[in-house]
């Protein structure tokens, strides 16, 4: 009922939660990223430190080698498929930030709706690429769980355990010598993938024992020479927040902290992407695939529902690839929308990171 106030709607405040995207960055996407296979396979190469040894003599011949060593790795992207409707009835009521005395537009209203519905869906499939990332970087494993935690998708990579470990001291204590731990961690990385590590990425726990130990502050701290600067850098990335710079042993590492985080499906609480006790080391040469498989079906059903939804996002520069749909039951009465998708992210260089667990 209208009367003698006045009003001034103003412009609609949105609190969302953009999913934030710092370790699948790591993982890149080429234009053999997409694929309409159930599976996909990777060939891997790997070579050796080998020195050629002399022969004492031409008349002995040269030393045999063998250059078709590879191994076959297959691998099947797990299936999301997230569905969203909207009930006739719901296109009577205002959307967010709307004349609360226009006349309503059903047909704007459903298209709004619909696309803001599509945003939500994509971004639940969004965070769980960045788990897989999460899980991968810590653990070499995939264990994805429904709401009741119950494993529903399981991949194991075979990473080499000597690369995940927990230090023989934690942080925490008095004794602790952080350099050391990652100078151990990096000299392993170094000898399994011949490349230098060159990042780690702290748990906010881990990264405050670092800067708090003893040893750590001594080593740091001369003022003859420069061998770290821990600073405080404003975010150069969505979520990654640059805390700086440290030599250790023969390697040179930039210092990330992530403070991304999601909802966990079983226990509703929110978990950080990167574990507060643990430090992520890798080389950023390493070579880390993203992959999506497609999603089949008849036609482009959408098309005649809701014309301006494409029926697939690939991005190869962001990274995504979602299949969209859209159809109205028999009755007219409810509009659903779907988003969907077969990631996969592969740890192709898996002997080019690794993590520790450096508190209790």
């Amino acid at each position: 009922m209208s009367n003698e106030t006045t009003l001034r709607m103003l412009q609609v405040y949105e609190q969302l939660a953009t999913p934030t995207l710092f370790l699948s960055s790591f993982f890149l996407t080429t234009p053999r990223s997409f694929y309409n296979s159930e599976e996909v396979e990777i060939d891997i190469v790997r070579g050796n430190e080998d020195v050629s040894i002399v022969i004492q003599d031409l008349s002995v011949g040269g030393r045999m080698n063998s250059a078709d060593l590879y191994t076959n790795k297959r691998f099947k992207p797990p299936i999301h498929d997230e569905i969203g409707p909207i009930n006739v009835w719901d296109l009577l009521k205002r959307v967010p930030g709307a004349d609360p005395f226009a006349d309503v537009d059903f047909q704007a209203n459903a298209t709004l709706k619909a696309l803001m519905l599509i945003t939500q869906l994509a971004d639940k499939i969004k965070r769980s690429i960045e788990l897989q990332a999460s899980q991968i970087l810590q653990t070499g494993k995939l264990d994805l769980k429904d709401k009741n935690g119950v494993t529903l998708y399981t991949l194991d990579f075979k990473p080499k355990t000597t690369h995940f470990s927990t230090v023989g001291t934690t942080w925490e204590n008095a004794s602790a010598n952080p350099i050391q731990d990652l100078e151990n961690l990096g000299k392993i990385i170094r000898g399994d993938c011949f490349q230098r590590p060159d990042t780690l990425i702290m748990g906010i726990d881990a990264f405050n024992a670092f800067v708090d130990n003893a040893f750590v502050k001594a080593r740091y701290d001369n003022r003859r020479y420069e061998l770290g600067t821990i600073t405080a850098l404003p975010p150069t990335s969505d979520a990654g927040n640059y805390r700086g710079q440290v030599t250790v042993g023969n390697y040179t590492y930039d210092i990330w902290c992530y403070d991304g985080q999601y909802k966990d499906p079983q226990t509703g609480s929110k978990i950080p992407y990167v574990d507060d006790k643990k430090v992520i080391m890798r080389a950023s040469r390493g070579r880390l695939d993203k992959t999506f498989g497609g999603i089949p079906r008849f036609g482009n059903p959408a098309a005649n529902v809701l014309p301006i939804l494409p029926p697939r996002l690939p991005s190869q520069n962001g990274g995504m690839d979602i299949f969209t749909n859209a159809w109205i039951t028999e009755n007219q009465r409810q509009f659903f929308v779907s988003a969907s998708s077969r990631p996969l992210l592969i740890p192709t260089a898996i002997d080019s990171f690794g993590a520790l667990t450096v508190l209790p």
